[in-house]
């Protein structure tokens, strides 16, 4: 087989085996989740880690894919505060915020089948994947937060 053809397959094996579907799937330093929601740590904690039952704080900024902002909780001063697998929030925060240590920053791609909104955030297509970036501020199990 000359050179130039075997590269092509190769390059062709590699593009399959990048597209399949390993879960989570990581692609560079973003992760791909079973159900769909892709995240990237921007900062690392070093903190304890967020679970299920967990009352957590965060600071989030969510806006479109084109950079839009939607929302704010820094900029407005009011950092969001809810339990961790209680649907208190939408599912793709629910499942990015869970196993983040105290202190982490991430950036969060959260697609429509894991956002089950009607009209929040205002102005927002129902259809449009949400880019959210969430910093956990804190912890609270069952005593003050940490």
């Amino acid at each position: 087989m000359p050179f130039p053809m075997s590269l092509a397959l190769l390059t062709l094996v590699a593009l399959a085996i990048d597209q399949s579907p390993v879960e989570p799937s990581q692609r560079g330093d973003w992760i791909r989740t079973p159900s769909g929601l892709s995240y990237k740590v921007l900062v690392p904690g070093a903190g304890d880690v967020a679970a299920a039952g967990h009352s957590v704080t965060i600071h989030e900024i969510t806006s479109l894919p084109d950079g839009t902002v939607v929302y704010d909780s820094r900029a407005r001063n009011t950092p969001v505060t809810f339990t961790l697998g209680a649907n208190q929030v939408i599912t793709g925060v629910d499942e990015g915020v869970t196993g983040m240590r105290v202190g982490e920053r991430r950036r969060l791609e959260v697609p429509p089948s894991l956002s089950r909104r009607t009209s929040y955030p205002p102005n927002t297509p129902k259809d449009a994947t949400l880019c959210i970036e969430v910093e956990l501020l804190g912890i609270r199990k069952t005593g003050g937060l940490r």
